[in-house]
């Protein structure tokens, strides 16, 4: 392991502690096939985990370092192959602070726009935790545009970026043989949606993008980061209610609705998608 300083380790502490009320319970595998998991469990988001011939593939690395010595224990009770590659689908906090626990020789592969929201200054105008000397080893070193394949053996990992919705820089991993395809934030289900406008995030897109997602791959099962394991009719029931609600807001902001007006309309747990919707419509 890459050795942090006391000051990177408390830093990253605090984050954990404060990020969306993450749990930290015992890390758990959901078996899609026998080669492929879900990661579910730790601190953090649900993630994937890949037993290739000679890899492990690692989707996303929850928040701290419990979570991950426990994704580690997970891989050696089934193979003893290492773990070589790490996939973030995006760079929130409780999918990619654990990168820091993983070891050196692990390659980190992300959308080049994740990358770049790695490096963004904080909402308070400091730098980015991530852009000092210590913890840029734990930045995303490859990155694509549109599609990257990983050829591990005989098994092609897909790799699609879609385009804008939760953040800018949301990436889809797809087992084509599985029929599985791992979304990351890409869309919530138990929950509403959450867009990080402050990442360039945006709702309209997101639905652009989700569609794009449907016609492009033909998966059965999603992971995603804060549910259990979906189908496709789960997605397109989705797009129906986030359009819907896009089109209540829509038909408020005409009649001149202000937005605590428009909030006021919807329940309290819709409060920041609503107000990430009003705000688009009214820059449109």
């Amino acid at each position: 392991m890459k050795k942090i300083s006391l000051l990177t380790i408390f830093t990253f502490s605090v984050l954990f502690l404060s990020a969306q009320n993450q749990e930290n319970s015992t890390v758990t595998l959901d078996k899609i096939s026998d080669n492929l998991y879900q990661v579910s469990g730790g601190r953090g988001a649900n993630g994937g985990m890949y037993i290739g011939d000679n890899h492990v593939v690692i989707i996303d690395s929850k928040m701290d370092k419990t979570s991950v010595d426990g994704i580690f224990s997970a891989v050696e009770k089934l193979t003893d192959n290492p773990v070589t590659i790490l996939i973030n689908t995006h760079s929130d906090g409780d999918h990619i602070n654990g990168n820091q626990f993983f070891p050196k020789e692990v390659t980190i592969i992300a959308h080049e726009n994740c990358r770049k929201e790695f490096l963004l200054p904080q909402r308070d105008g400091s730098p980015s935790n991530w852009s000092g000397e210590e913890m840029m080893p734990f930045v995303p070193e490859i990155t694509f545009n549109d599609k990257m394949q990983l050829h591990l053996g005989d098994k092609t990992i897909e790799l699609y970026y879609f385009g804008i919705g939760h953040t800018t820089g949301d990436i889809v991993v797809y087992f084509p043989e599985e029929k599985t395809a791992f979304i990351g934030d890409q869309v919530f289900f138990e929950r509403p949606q959450l867009i990080h406008s402050y990442k360039g995030g945006n709702s309209f897109e997101h639905v652009k993008t989700t569609k794009k997602l449907l016609t492009t791959i033909d998966a059965e099962k999603f992971c995603s980061g804060h549910s259990e394991i979906k189908t496709r009719a789960d997605i397109e029931k989705h797009l129906i209610e986030i359009t819907a609600l896009q089109q209540k807001i829509k038909n408020m902001v005409a009649e001149g609705k202000t937005q605590e007006e428009v909030k006021s309309a919807f329940a309290e747990n819709e409060s920041r998608l609503v107000e990430s919707v009003y705000n688009e419509i009214n820059e449109m």
